[in-house]
């Protein structure tokens, strides 16, 4: 490999470094067999059809699940689930279906495992998959979701996670569509079809 190359991937790692991003749990479930990892690399696709996009590392073992299953569930983080992210990223050496072990999980629609308290959480059918490199994007159709708008993200740069100091002049959603299910900010987007 050339220096230029090095050079250039050193500082392509480095400057990732500085994206912060929030922090993501990727799950899914097939016959009694859940499979989950922590994840950064989440973003909205469309808002119509909602789709999302996920990055998954070939080599982990949610891979090969989520291509089987058919589901997924995207479980942006709150800014006090640092200890599940930990548990979901491998940093505590749980592995399999014993990362479900920390955490309330849930299902809404497709049986993909919901995280309870997460800020936002997407309940996602496969819809493509695209392989790049060492990772597969995953595109999910949205099919359900729930959120809690109280909630602050868990974030993550300069290989640390980070809290926002302050919610600026944000305001909680009144967008009619949304039907609060459970206390204040509490709201569930997507029934069952």
């Amino acid at each position: 490999m050339k220096t230029q190359e090095l050079d250039t991937r050193r500082l392509f790692t480095a400057g990732m470094r500085l994206v912060a991003s929030s922090v993501s749990v990727i799950a899914t479930e097939r016959n009694g067999e859940r499979r989950g990892l922590t994840a950064t690399a989440v973003c909205a696709l469309a808002a119509d059809p909602p789709l999302l996009l996920v990055c998954v590392n070939r080599k982990v073992a949610a891979h090969d699940l989520i291509h089987e299953s058919r589901c997924f569930s995207v479980n942006v983080l709150n800014d006090g689930q640092r200890d599940v992210a930990a548990h979901f990223s491998g940093e505590r050496e749980v592995r399999g279906h014993d990362r479900f072990g920390v955490g309330t999980w849930q299902k809404l629609c497709t049986g993909a495992p919901i995280l309870a308290g997460a800020a936002v959480s997407f309940d996602c059918e496969f819809y493509q998959a695209l392989e790049v490199a060492t990772h597969t994007i995953f595109i999910g159709l949205v099919v359900a979701a729930q959120m809690d708008d109280r909630q602050s993200p868990l974030l993550y740069a300069h290989k640390r996670y980070h809290k926002l100091s302050g919610r600026g002049d944000y305001a909680p959603s009144t967008d009619a569509h949304l039907q609060p299910t459970v206390g204040r900010g509490f709201w569930l987007v997507g029934d069952p079809l």
